[in-house]
């Protein structure tokens, strides 16, 4: 099949593949400590545990690592149109973390009602994501893209998503780390991570309410009669946000989220379970425990005019962290920005930004940093069409 560009308000064409994306060019000042792995991000879980940990402070800083490309394609076939999307950014994480390198975002294929491959979990709220210019974004919010079997029941005004996803959690082994009894633990995942969301919008914004529940399991692989370290837990979250239009100039964003056993689904939370101690149990003196968390976060919008914008607002996550957690553990995150957005004409962006964030450890220790933040972005699109099949 040939694929050629035809005027978009040629109705004898339809949709084909769409190429998209932005250039993003960061620039700004750190003026506390950061990890220099996220020195052009403000991820609250990365900033010191410990005094000058990452000294000195006062650093300027470049980055391109936001700058995203996408491809959507829409095929037909005899059951319906397959939508598929291929996106990614430069902003490496994980083995890949502080490098400019791909960073897959979205990577699915929808028909119908099903969707398959990674995308938003219905567990979060992609829309209470504030209009900001920092990646990472504020702590107290769930957002996690992971791979999953998704079914939407309803859509439209009333949306109901369900969906099986790949499941996954981490542990503080606490004041026990190190322990060789704890070595031949390793996590299992027997069953999906279940979660669905139902959503009703209109003119004056939506309402959702989510939910989340999981069953992590580990096991001793060097259980015995006398010493059996394995167990599990059941995780669980509920997660109401809501995204108000109170007139065409301001809006707000915010969310609530409370359970236990869901960090991994946080935007910034460390670890899903912690440690126990149960010395009067001789086979299993040392147990798990599902870590609550509470995260909040609230945003509001202001434009002062069509091409120039401020958003103000604040996030928090709090996790009741266990009596034997380690002494650097993640207690709490706070984070606050403000925002001055404008658009000087379609498709560019200029953006002046002021970040806070601290970090509360168990032990006591507190760590904060302060972030000046330029951003300049231009946003692309081509859309090809075919004609339509008859």
């Amino acid at each position: 099949m040939t694929v050629v560009t035809f005027a978009q308000d040629d109705t004898s064409k339809v949709r084909s593949l769409e190429v998209y994306g932005f250039l993003m060019t960061d620039a700004g000042y750190n003026v506390d400590q950061i990890n220099p792995n996220w020195f052009d991000a403000l991820r609250v879980t990365k900033l010191p545990t410990s005094p000058n940990q990452f000294a000195p402070s006062g650093n300027v800083f470049f980055s391109i690592r936001q700058s995203r490309l996408g491809v959507r394609g829409w095929i037909p076939t005899p059951i319906g149109e397959l939508k598929t999307v291929f996106e990614f950014d430069m902003f490496g994480v994980g083995v890949d973390e502080g490098q400019t390198t791909m960073r897959p975002r979205h990577l699915y294929g929808e028909i119908g009602k099903w969707l398959v491959g990674q995308t938003n979990t219905p567990f979060m709220d992609g829309d209470v994501f504030p209009n900001t210019v920092e990646y990472w974004g504020p702590t107290g919010i769930v957002f996690f893209r992971n791979i999953q079997i998704r079914y939407a029941a309803m859509q439209g005004e009333n949306e109901l998503f369900l969906a099986l996803e790949r499941p996954g959690a981490s542990a503080d082994q606490g004041t026990f780390s190190g322990r060789t009894e704890l070595d031949s633990v390793k996590g299992r995942f027997p069953l999906p991570d279940f979660s669905a969301h139902f959503k009703k919008s209109g003119k004056w914004g939506h309402v959702q309410l989510a939910g989340m529940l999981r069953y992590i399991k580990w096991e001793d692989a060097a259980k015995s009669a006398t010493r059996d370290i394995s167990g599990s837990v059941v995780g669980w979250g509920l997660h109401l946000s809501s995204v108000l239009n109170f007139n065409k100039m301001d809006a707000f964003r915010g969310s609530v989220v409370y359970g236990e056993g869901v960090e991994n689904y946080m935007n910034d939370a460390p670890v899903d379970v912690g440690v126990l101690h149960d010395p009067a149990n001789v086979v299993t003196p040392i147990k798990g425990k599902a870590l609550p968390v509470l995260g909040v976060s609230a945003y509001v919008e202001h434009y002062w005019t069509d091409m120039f914008s401020t958003t103000l607002g604040y996030s928090f996550t709090h996790i009741s962290n266990t009596d034997f957690a380690s002494p650097t553990a993640y207690k709490m995150g706070q984070y606050a920005t403000i925002t001055f957005v404008l658009t000087p004409f379609k498709n560019t962006m200029v953006a002046t930004e002021v970040q806070y964030g601290k970090r509360d450890s168990f032990e006591g220790f507190s760590s904060h940093a302060t972030k000046i933040q330029f951003s300049f972005k231009y946003n692309f699109s081509q859309v090809f069409y075919r004609k339509k099949s008859s």
